[in-house]
């Protein structure tokens, strides 16, 4: 890529602690294509920094998640990657590819401005889908030697679904998402979890719901067949070179009607396939369940999340130095 220039970057959405800069991105498919780097104002320099990547149906607002990472010393940036949140164009299907490669493009871009910006000690951070992306890019990605450490806050490495839908209903899927890429289906992902996050419903956190609505934008066959195949990758094992952090609610809930137990409980991903899953990502894994944790970990109650970033930057103070 040609290095933006420093004055590239633009005035966020988050205020004045925050600034965004457009990275390009050759057309697909669909048209134009681009990604989104946003960063948290420095208050000095230094060498290390972090990058972190959203899930599914979301895109990066964590403020006070930046603000701990900025204070333990880390630079902090987020990239919303393309067709999500900043990056979505109003010629595309939110959220939708054909296959996670798609992803490193916008990887590769991000880290070469880090890297040009002074961060030799990079840790790459994903949460849920955007775990399974870190992931995959750390096993393969062109520019993965800049990766220092990986931590993965409740990554997607099985589908949450009953025996027969797992076993037969996605695979299915997914093979026919080889013919018919751009088909829709409803994502079938819970509203109650984002009741219990937004503040105008149950939840303490603000944010766009536009860009991460309540009632979750469909998939596509192409994008169903990408996460099979992501999926297909992790459970025959992959070897992630840097040593990987995976964090996890201790307990997964379900239920169609409200209850109190979805502010303690992962009602997105079954915490077992994570325990399960996570050893194989590579030599260097170190899992660990919180208690009380929501599925997007840093958004759970003060005194949950608090015990993530204790367990997140001792580990990364044993594991950096």
């Amino acid at each position: 890529m040609r290095m933006p220039a420093a004055n590239s970057y633009q005035p966020d959405m988050l205020g004045p602690d925050f600034e965004q800069l457009i990275l390009p991105q050759p057309a697909d498919y669909e048209g134009p294509v681009q990604s989104t780097l946003v960063r948290r104002r420095a208050t000095q320099p230094g060498r290390r920094a972090v990058l972190y990547v959203h899930g599914f149906n979301d895109y990066f607002f964590q403020q006070e998640m930046a603000a701990q990472y900025q204070q333990h010393g880390y630079r902090f940036y987020a990239l919303d990657l393309r067709k999500y949140g900043r990056s979505w164009l109003p010629h595309q299907q939110p959220n939708h590819v054909r296959n996670l490669r798609e992803y490193y493009a916008d990887l590769d871009d991000a880290l070469t401005v880090m890297q040009a910006e002074g961060h030799d000690q990079i840790v790459l951070s994903g949460h849920s889908t955007g775990g399974l992306v870190t992931a995959l890019y750390c096993q393969d990605g062109r520019n993965r030697g800049a990766v220092s450490a990986l931590f993965l806050n409740s990554p997607f490495l099985a589908m949450h679904q009953s025996w027969v839908n797992r076993h037969v209903g996605v695979p299915l899927a997914a093979a026919a998402g080889r013919f018919a890429p751009d088909l829709k289906l409803p994502a079938m992902l819970p509203s109650v979890y984002g009741e219990s996050l937004h503040q105008q419903y149950r939840g303490e956190w603000d944010y766009y719901l536009p860009w991460k609505p309540l009632d979750i934008f469909p998939v596509t066959l192409g994008w169903l067949r990408a996460i099979h195949a992501g999926h297909q990758r992790v459970r025959r094992g992959l070897a992630i070179a840097v040593p990987v952090l995976v964090l996890h609610s201790q307990q997964t809930a379900a239920g169609k009607g409200w209850n109190d137990e979805f502010f303690r409980a992962d009602i997105v991903l079954n915490v077992r396939d994570i325990r399960t899953l996570a050893p194989r990502l590579g030599e260097r894994v170190t899992v660990q369940a919180i208690a009380g944790g929501l599925h997007d970990l840093v958004l759970s109650a003060p005194a949950v999340r608090a015990q993530v970033y204790r367990t997140l930057f001792a580990w990364l103070a044993t594991t950096l130095g």
